[in-house]
């Protein structure tokens, strides 16, 4: 018995002379121009690796690697969403530190 492969059915837009050149690779092959796209992105998306970080600085900054932060940070997310925080404006902020 066969196993089952979840499928979704996705139209994509490619240009003229793209789906050209890909339709003339996919003769050369024997295939469908359709089995050969599916071909090439199926064996693209085997061959990737997805790594999720943790860390939520763009610049991957260590600083927020270090787990007493990291709970730093959640706590004052917390706050913020209980209300208990406050959003200052950088004139506020200038206005504060008397710069």
């Amino acid at each position: 018995m066969a196993t089952s492969i979840n499928i979704k059915r996705k139209n994509i837009d490619l240009p003229v002379d793209a789906l050209q050149k890909l339709s003339i690779m996919a003769v050369a092959q024997g295939k469908s121009l359709k089995n050969y796209i599916e071909t090439l992105l199926i064996s693209k998306a085997n061959s990737v690796s997805i790594e999720v970080s943790e860390n939520p600085s763009p610049s991957g900054d260590p600083w927020f690697e270090d787990a007493e932060n990291m709970a730093s940070v959640q706590r004052g997310i917390a706050e913020m969403k209980a209300g208990k925080g406050k959003a200052y404006s950088i004139d506020e902020i200038r206005s504060l530190l008397g710069v």
